[in-house]
């Protein structure tokens, strides 16, 4: 029997790899240097749907050898999703510029 080989289908944003595992969301390639954490702090209800109102962005090194305390590069709290992914895009195509 041949093994077929089973590629997971992430959703992407803006071409780019996002993950979420609870109040985490992940957004970049594990493969590259950087990659961006966002931590949902607190949610609201409006219009009977639960969103995102305080979201921590981090700009993390993906270096496995460096301590957890220096591979944090930027860090900054945001009022909801929407901003928080913009600010997450821009400071991950820097990063990943050399910028």
């Amino acid at each position: 029997m041949a093994e077929t080989k089973k590629t997971e289908e992430f959703l992407t944003y803006k071409g780019r790899p996002l993950v979420r595992c609870g109040d985490e969301i992940y957004y970049g390639n594990m493969e590259e240097p950087y990659v961006i954490r966002m931590q949902i702090k607190s949610k609201k209800e409006v219009n009977g749907l639960e969103i995102a109102d305080k979201v921590t962005v981090q700009l993390m090194a993906t270096d496995p050898y460096l301590s957890p305390r220096k591979q944090l590069i930027k860090s900054s709290e945001k009022k909801g999703l929407y901003l928080a992914m913009d600010i997450a895009d821009i400071w991950l195509e820097r990063a990943l510029a050399g910028k």
